[in-house]
C-alpha cells in the first residue's frame, strides 16, 4: 500500500478548501484531484475494502479536523444498495474498483419520489451529488460476481451529518447519522 497519495490528495484538497472556493471549483479541481487519486488501484490498504455479506461497509480514510471534508471507502458485495437518501453536503464518487449504478430521484409535487438519470460508473469515473442541485440517489454495486469499491469525499465527517432516507412511494422522510464500519481510525500515513 501506498499511503502517499491519499496524504497528498487529502494535503491539496486542503489547500483547496482553505481559499473558500465556490462548489463549482470543488467541482472542477477537487473533482480532478479525486481523479488522480483513483487513477491506480494500488494504495488502498486491505482492510477498507472488506466487503459484509449483508451491508455495504463505509470505512473512514480521513476526518478533517475542521469538518471541512471526509474520504471513506465504500465496500459493496453483489447485490448490495443503499434506501433513498440524501447527503445535505457537496459529495464527489470516485470508482475505483468493480462499477456502481447511482440514480437520481426527483420529489414530485405530492411528495413521491421519481426515478430519474442512471449513470454506470467505471474504475476512473467521479459522480458528484449537491444539496443545490442533485442530492437524492441510491447506489448499488453493478457487479454480480465481485465486490466493488469507490472513494467517496463529502463536505464535511459524513458520518457524523443527520441526514434523510425516504421511502421512494410515499415520500417518508426518516433521519439517521451513517457513521462508519471501523470507528477507531489509525493515522493512515505514520
Amino acid at each position: 500500500m501506498s499511503e502517499g497519495k491519499l496524504l497528498t490528495f487529502v494535503k491539496e484538497l486542503s489547500l483547496l478548501l482553505e481559499q473558500k472556493p465556490s462548489e463549482a471549483v470543488i467541482f472542477t479541481k477537487g473533482k480532478a484531484l479525486l481523479e488522480k487519486l483513483i487513477a491506480k488501484d494500488d494504495w488502498l490498504a486491505e482492510e477498507f475494502t472488506r466487503p459484509h455479506p449483508q451491508y455495504y461497509q463505509q470505512y473512514l480514510l480521513y476526518a478533517d479536523p475542521l469538518d471541512r471534508f471526509s474520504v471513506v471507502s465504500f465496500v459493496w458485495s453483489p447485490g448490495q444498495k443503499t434506501p433513498l437518501h440524501n447527503h445535505t453536503v457537496w459529495g464527489m464518487v470516485g470508482q475505483l474498483r468493480g462499477q456502481e449504478k447511482g440514480t437520481l430521484y426527483h420529489r414530485q409535487a405530492d411528495g413521491h419520489f421519481k426515478a430519474g438519470k442512471s449513470t454506470v460508473c467505471l474504475p476512473g469515473h467521479v459522480d458528484l451529488v449537491s444539496p443545490e442541485t442533485h442530492d437524492i440517489h441510491v447506489v448499488e454495486n453493478d457487479m454480480l460476481d465481485q465486490s466493488s469499491i469507490s472513494i467517496h469525499v463529502y463536505g464535511g465527517n459524513i458520518g457524523r451529518i443527520s441526514r434523510s432516507v425516504f421511502d421512494p412511494v410515499t415520500g417518508a422522510e426518516k433521519s439517521f447519522v451513517s457513521g462508519y464500519a471501523n470507528q477507531l481510525v489509525p493515522n493512515l500515513w505514520s
